[in-house]
């Protein structure tokens, strides 16, 4: 019996990759940046969030907060007064166009300058889905090492800038600024690399600075 032949002339991906594009370009047009902040789990992603989102008070902001279970960062962030949702994506290990643009409907963005989305924790999965933010960020803790590009390229490959998180604990690891920032840009030549602890203070401000460059207002 014959081989039955199916010819796909559009790619599987082709309505995620319109529904991102609708969804980043009806974000735009009423003046809300979305960021898709993406990390492995214990990166300091929701502590980064607290401090930005206290730095960048003169700005309308909430958060969406994705993981497979569970509600704690969403409460730490609405304990601290900060507009937020949480998003189970049933197990799935990265936010998608589809689940991104159902969580935005059911939170009002209309008065938001910008939405964070605080992604499930992995380097892999995140990195390969378009979900239709504006600008995309890894964060890297120093307690992870600094080899992380060169294990998981692609993530490095597809963001706008990279925060290293936590260099407060530089003293107990053995981080080496140069050599990550070197391995980043071989990957990626444009993006921008951010020092910071949220715990000191120290590149705080320049990773704000980032942030207002890239809202819409």
């Amino acid at each position: 019996m014959a081989i039955k032949v199916i010819e796909i002339n559009k790619s599987v991906y082709a309505d995620s990759i319109k529904l991102a594009d609708e969804t980043r370009q009806r974000l735009k047009e009423q003046g809300t940046c979305l960021l898709n902040l993406m990390a492995s789990p214990g990166a300091g992603k929701t502590t980064l969030l607290l401090k930005t989102i206290e730095n960048l008070s003169s700005y309308c902001i909430g958060v969406m907060e994705a993981d497979i279970e569970a509600s704690v960062d969403a409460e730490k962030l609405q304990a601290a007064g900060v507009q937020s949702i949480q998003v189970h994506t049933g197990g799935e290990c990265a936010m998608n166009a589809s689940m991104t643009k159902q969580a935005l409907d059911e939170f009002d963005t209309s008065g938001l300058d910008l939405v964070f989305l605080e992604n499930v924790g992995n380097l892999v999965c995140p990195a390969e889905e378009d979900v239709g933010a504006h600008k995309k960020v890894a964060l890297l803790s120093v307690p992870e090492g600094d080899d992380k590009p060169l294990k998981y390229p692609l993530m490095f490959q597809v963001v706008d800038a990279v925060v290293i998180t936590k260099t407060d604990a530089r003293a107990f690891f053995n981080f080496d600024d140069e050599a990550v920032c070197e391995r980043i840009h071989q990957l990626n030549p444009s993006a921008e690399i951010f020092f910071v602890s949220a715990k000191t203070g120290e590149g705080l401000e320049s990773w704000c600075d980032w942030v207002r460059r890239n809202l819409f207002v």
